[in-house]
This record gives structure tokens, sequence and C-alpha cells, in this order.
């Protein structure tokens, strides 16, 4: 049996960074017999490989597996420093835990400190006493050793009631907001649902609450009434968006509601299950059971273990945000929404903190991520509580990601669908590979377990593949290749049946899909107002397996190639002629319909781990865009030279430089650009530039003198325009794009461009609305580019007015005051067609 580990606390420290905080920590060891007096070298070894930042101010260095000689018996040696140290990444240690691990006789106290960490209160008290006992009581406390997760059943000083009318209860998505209101005070607040107490901060802890409709919830401040007033504010700012999510929902599960129950017309084999996702489909079974997840420990060092979860976090939080915009434009903002959530799971201190103990004890990092996760996940699926159990295969979902980038393997032995329509059926699906099937070799999902409510279900039901759930063990056996009916709309699946039954339930199909059909045709009509002016429609996309779908909604081409993407999805960089690949195939699926490349985009909200780019206080405000492009030629040169490479090959494209502000920028990057294109001798491509930011829309003219074309990101015009961060969830509701300042920008782009004629684009979220483009016609822009699923919508506005009413509105709205005059003037042309 180990001994009791050595505990030594020392209060009031007051050292001059992070390594005179460890020397000092490994001389108490060394003094009290845990350690060698060389230790001390083998914990800063590993701080430079990895970051020993627990959380909360809290930072466990600890050393080398391979220095394991030099510690001669367990110890724990705490420095309070009450004014914090840096301790890398802009993160202040004021609790410093430096551990001698011989045996495992310190893991009990790690235990705790995990617990600790998720205390926001009993962190600031540690931090701030003057009493040596009070700090060592806290780690040897058995409260804390049984369930980190867990907090006293008690409130902070000011103390309020809120009621939870979010339909679907405190689901992912609106906890997600509530982390970001709770992280934007420094007030630390609770959430108390009964007995049950959550740190808003955390992801993971609100959803241990597993809270309803209706429910009341205690949710408190520490004396701050303006804090608390405020999160209240903000959490409840939150209902109006989740009802039109619950009616959105609704709506989907009664999509086909029109049409009349189909039933065979002959006996036959019958399975209920619930229905998930309306529709018909006949088809053989595929089975896509997920494989097993079996994860060897192979321990390392702790430096390299935990080197290789941080980079496979951040790769897995790239994969994630890449995931959501494709995800947004695919099936929009509020499903894509699922993935946000899944990114805050990658970081939520619970699960970091678990994974964080089995890492001190030696094991390696995928072992330890894993158990983490199941530790977390189980954790909430045997809560006996179903809205708990289908968040536990969100933290699954989003935990795999991770565990195959440590583990390429993993990803490998993922089922592969056939090239034929099969119907998919599993035990489950997650959510990511719900959202990846491809709809066209998929027919119809028929699951053994699930719920109509859960994320697979509703993106079923956006992708519009039919789903039955919950249909039971007994339905995987039937056997690959077998033909079955599945019936969405009611939540039957059928069984053998005879020939009768399966042509009836094709020719339901063929009737469904000609009225489908039908309505289809609209979409590739020209977007041409009744008296003949015609606007560009086409489509944001980033990679060509997306142009299929673009050109189905009615593109007539791509207003905006977002080529960061190419670099977001993966842990490299894409050489030159991978892109030249990429740029080919994007042209070759377009057809030959007009192609606008955006250069590479990195900064801002997309942040590329492989680039290694400093660290900045604000993004948005530094090196992003033109700037770095000019910055990096390692950058610039293969990606143009890509380009300029298939348009020598014949790709029909253009290309155009995000971020301008100064015309500087722009002659220098044409005159690069003209070097390579000489030295390829490639054919000249049309050159444009973004307009994102103020300085940009009101030098119009000027630049339009060397541009060939302008593109307008009404997105990032707005955040400038109004200064206003469009990922603050307390500003995005007010970083409107209808805002008269931010149309009087465009207008004065689009007189800027008249004078030398140049064509102007908006690609940005206000031309996929149809009010939005309503306006943006009327003030004389030439192309809307969007999401491929609104082009349907908008192309109809288009068409319903003469060019004459979208001009009068135009120049009403830019004599507005506020946006909702705007939207309302707009609303009401739109409304009238």
């Amino acid at each position: 049996m180990n001994r009791k580990p050595e505990l030594i606390v020392c209060v009031g420290t007051a050292p001059k960074d992070k390594e005179a905080a460890i020397r000092d920590a490994c001389r108490r060891l060394a003094e009290a017999g845990c350690v060698d007096e060389r230790y001390a070298e083998s914990m800063l070894k590993r701080e430079q490989t990895a970051n020993t930042f627990l959380g909360a101010g809290i930072a466990i260095p600890h050393g080398d597996l391979a220095d394991k000689g030099r510690v001669k018996r367990d110890g724990l040696a705490v420095l309070q420093v009450p004014r914090s140290v840096p301790w890398g990444n802009a993160q202040n240690a004021r609790l410093i835990v430096a551990i001698a691990a011989a045996g495992d006789g310190h893991l009990a106290m790690l235990r705790r400190l995990t617990g600790i960490v998720q205390d926001e209160a009993l962190v600031e008290k540690l931090c701030a006493t003057a009493d040596a006992a009070e700090i060592k009581a806290a780690l040897l406390s058995d409260k804390l050793d049984a369930a980190p997760a867990a907090a006293p059943a008690t409130d902070f000083s000011v103390v309020a009631e809120w009621t939870v009318d979010y339909p679907a209860g405190l689901h992912a998505r609106p906890a997600l907001a509530w982390t970001e209101f709770a992280k934007a005070t420094k007030t630390p607040l609770k959430v108390r649902r009964g007995d049950a107490v959550a740190n808003p901060r955390q992801l993971v802890s609100l959803l241990h609450l597993g809270v309803k409709f209706g429910e009341k919830l205690v949710v408190s401040a520490d004396g701050d009434r303006a804090a608390l007033t405020e999160f209240i504010a903000q959490i409840a700012s939150l209902t109006a968006r989740e009802r039109a999510d619950s009616a959105r929902t609704a709506v989907k599960k009664k999509n086909v509601a029109a049409q009349p129950a189909w039933t065979p017309p002959d006996a036959t084999e019958s399975f209920s299950g619930v229905a998930a996702s309306p529709g018909l489909a006949v088809g053989e079974i595929f089975h896509f059971d997920a494989v097993e997840i079996k994860v060897a420990d192979q321990p390392g060092s702790l430096e390299k273990s935990g080197a290789e979860l941080e980079a496979a976090i951040n790769q897995a939080k790239a994969q994630l945000t890449a995931l959501v915009d494709k995800a947004t434009r695919q099936i929009g903002a509020g499903d894509a929404a699922i993935f946000k959530a899944h990114i805050g799971v990658l970081t939520d201190p619970e699960v970091i903190a678990e994974c964080c103990r089995h890492l001190v004890a030696g094991h390696g990092a995928a072992w330890s991520w894993h158990r983490a996760i199941e530790f977390v996940a189980s954790s909430l699926e045997h809560a006996d509580n179903p809205l708990l159990a289908a968040r536990a295969a969100d933290i699954r979902d989003a935990g795999r990601r991770v565990l195959t980038v440590l583990e390429p393997d993993l990803a490998a032995a993922a089922p592969v669908l056939p090239d034929r329509p099969v119907i998919l059926v599993a035990r489950d699906l997650s959510p990511s590979a719900t959202a990846g099937l491809d709809a066209r070799r998929v027919s119809a999902l028929a699951l053994a377990a699930g719920s109509a409510t859960s994320h697979t279900a509703i993106l079923a039901r956006t992708l519009g593949i039919p789903a039955v759930v919950a249909a039971g063990r007994d339905w995987l056996r039937a056997p690959n290749g077998e033909t079955v009916i599945i019936d969405g709309d009611a939540g039957w699946l059928y069984r053998r049946p005879s020939a009768v039954a399966i042509t009836a339930a094709r020719e339901e199909i063929a009737r469904r899909e000609s009225v489908r059909a039908e309505r289809a045709t609209r979409r590739a009509l020209p977007a041409v107002t009744s008296d003949g002016k015609k606007i560009i429609a086409a489509a944001n996309i980033n990679t060509p397996d997306q142009a299929p779908l673009a050109l189905e909604m009615g593109a007539e081409g791509v207003g905006l190639m977002r080529t960061e993407f190419l670099f977001l999805e993966r842990a490299d960089i894409p050489d030159e002629n991978e892109q030249f690949i990429t740029y080919c195939q994007m042209a070759n699926a377009l057809g030959g319909r007009p192609l606008i490349v955006r250069a590479l985009d990195i900064g801002g909200d997309k942040q590329v781990p492989q680039l290694h780019l400093p660290r900045e206080d604000n993004p948005f405000l530094g090196v992003r865009g033109a700037r770095l492009l000019l910055r990096r030629p390692d950058l610039f040169a293969p990606q143009m030279r890509a380009l300029y490479r298939a348009a020598a090959s014949g790709a029909a494209l253009s290309v155009m430089f995000p971020m301008i502000t100064d015309l500087a920028e722009l002659t220098e990057l044409r005159e690069r650009c003209e070097h390579i294109r000489r030295e390829l001798a490639a054919p000249a491509v049309p050159l444009g530039i973004m307009i994102e930011v103020p300085a940009a829309a009101v030098l119009a003219a000027t630049f339009a003198e060397t541009a060939d074309f302008f593109s307008i990101g009404t997105n990032d015009l707005t955040q400038y325009t109004l200064s206003m961060d469009r990922q603050n969830p307390e500003l995005a509701a007010s970083a409107d794009s209808f805002h008269p300042a931010v149309l009087r920008l465009i207008k004065q782009t689009v007189d800027g461009a008249a004078a030398r004629k140049r064509p102007v684009g908006v690609c940005g979220g206000l031309a996929g609305t149809p009010s939005g483009a309503a306006i943006l016609a009327g003030l004389g822009v030439s192309e809307l580019s969007m999401t491929p699923r609104d082009l349907p919508e908008v192309k109809e506005v288009i068409r319903s007015r003469p060019m004459t009413e979208f001009v009068a509105l135009a120049h009403r709205c830019l004599a507005a005051t506020a946006p909702e005059q705007v939207r309302e003037w707009a609303g009401e042309c739109v409304k009238s067609r």
C-alpha cells in the first residue's frame, strides 16, 4: 500500500515567473524528501512541449515519466499566488500544485483538485485565504472525491428564479449560449435545479441538470445584482429563437402532412417504430453500425501525450468549425448549431479534468481521452432522463473526432456506403455521421434506437431522408440485401413485401417525386425582374462536392469559393498541386459556369493551427486576409500558381482578395499575381476585392481604377461598420446588416464601381434573405451569392417585382434611421408579391 503523499502548502507567494514558481515548488518537495534537486529540470522540460494549466487559475506542473527515478515518494507542493503568475497562452495561475508521483497516492488529491476547478467560489476562497490549513482541508476533503462535477446545493448571496420556457428544455445549443453569457462576466454564477447545482460557464455541468420545459431554476450571483439581472435577460432573450426552432422542427416533422397515409395493398410483415423524418422509400438493407471503439493504452511521456492531445483537440475544433459552415449551408444555421455545441464539449473543464487525471497517472493520450469521454457520457446516460441520454450521444460524437485524430485507424474502420441507394439500418447514428450522409445513396434510415427529438432525427428531416427510429433490436436481424419499405410519415417498417406492395410503393414515390420536380423546375429559371432586369444568382460553397446541390437549387455559378476550408479540415497544408486539382474539379463540377475564388482568408474567426500563427488579442483587427497573404508568400504563391494553372486548363474563374483596406495592398497583390502569371504563361483572370471594411467602401471609386470587380461581404462590413463582434452573443442581434449605415456604404460602393463599369456582387448573409435581396437589387447590385438552399426563395422574390419597385424600396431604406424601419419596409414589399 502506498504511503499517504506529502502535502506542502505555501500561501502568499509571489514568484516572478513560471520558471521561478516551478523551481520554488520543487525546492520544497526536495526539502521534504520527495524528489532530488534535479527534478525541477524535468518539470521545466515538460512545460516546453505541453501546457499544464488545468483551468480556473490552477496549474499542475509535473515531471517527465522518464525522470521518475528522481522521485523518492509521492508529494504535492502547493504555491498560492494571490496576484497570479503567467502560465502561457494568456493563462494566469493562482494555485500551483507541483506533483511528484512515485506511485498513485497522489491521485485521490488530484481527483479532488479537478472537483475544486469546477467550483468557482471555492477556487476564489482558496486563492485569497491566508490560512494554509484551508487549502489542505480542501485537498484532503472526502466531499470532492466521488463526483467531480457535483457542487453543493447552495446559492450565492443574490438570488432570482427563472422558469425555463424553451420548448425543448435546456439542450446543447442554448446551453452553449449560456456558457458564453456566463464567461462574459467576472461575477461567479450558479444555476440550481432542486438539489443539483451547475456552473453556467461549463457546458457539461449545465447538461447534467437535465432541465425540461416549464421547470423552475434558481439562478444566483456572488454579490452582484446587476450581473445576475443581465444574465437572466440574456438567457431569456433566447426564448424567441428556441420557440422558432421548435416550430420549424414541428413543421419538418409534419413536412408531408398533405400526403395521404400510405398502406400496402396486401398483407405485409410490419414493424412499428417512431416516425422521425417523413417520406416513403423502397430499397435494400445495408447495416451501418459503427465499429466498436477499442483504444489501446500506449503510455508515453507526459510532455508527448499532452502535446498530442492538445494538437488533436485543436484539429478536431478546426474540423468542427468547417462542419458548422458546411452544415449551415446545407441544413441551416439552427441545425448547424448542434456542432457548435460539440466544439464546446472539446474544451469543457469536466472532460479536460477527467482526462488530465489519467494522463498524470501515466496513461496514453488516446486512452485517457476515451476514458474521460466515456466517463462524462455515461454519467449523462445513466441519469434516467431521456434528454440527458440524447446529449450523451453528442458527447461521444464530439469526443470521437479527437480519437480519430489520435488514432487514424479508427476513422478508416468506419463502414463505407455502397455506390447505390440503400436503406441504412443501424442501432443508432451520431449527428456527425448523419450530417455526412449522401442523400443520393441513402434512401431512408431505420434505427433500432433513438428518438424523434434527437439531433440525428432533426438532421435527417433537414436533409430530407425518410427515417424511422426506436424500431427495436429485432429489426437489426434483417439481413443485408433484403428489400424493405420504410414509411417515415407513419413510423412503419415493412419486411418481405410482395411484388404488388413494392410496385404500389414505387408508384406512390414517383407521384410525390413528380410533384417535387414540378416545384424544382422553377429553381432553374433565371432571376429576372418582371420588367426584364437580370440579377445573377450564385452560391457560396467551399468544395467541389457541394456544387451539385448548388446547381440543383438554381445556382448560376459560384460567387464565393472559400479556399480556407481546404486548410481547416486537415492537419497539414495542401500543396500547389493538390489545390490545382481541387480548383479544376470545382470548375468541372460547375460545367463552365462562373467561379469566383476567394484567396486564402485566415484570421478573425477562422484559425488554422498548423500555420502556427501568433496569438492576437483582437484577431478581427489583426493580421488576416490580404495582410496575411502579403506577409506569407509561402501561402500566397502556391495558391495563386494553382489558380493560374487551373485557368490555363480552361477553368472560367476569377479571384478576389479579402480584407483589402489600402490601394497599396491591392497594387502589390496584382504585381505578384502578374509575375506568377507570366512565369506560367497563363491567361489573365479577373482580380477583384472584397468590400468588408468601411475604408474600402468609402474608397470604392479609387479601388475601381485597379480592381476588376467588387464583392461585398455584408457580415464583416456590418461588424466593422457598427464596431460589433458578430460572434458575441450579447451583440449578435444588434449586428444587423439592415442598418442604414451599412446600406449607405453598399450604395457608395455601387456608385464608386459605376464610374468604371465594374460589377458589384454581394456574398454576405444579406444576399440570402428575401428582404435583403430586394434592397440590394434596388441599390444596383448585379450578383447575389448565398447559401444554396436560400436560392429558390430569393430568385422567386426577384422575379416577382419590376426593378422600379426595388429601386424605390432601396431609396426609401437609405433614408431610414433604424434597421427596424428597413426590415418593416422591405418585409412589406416582399410579402405583397
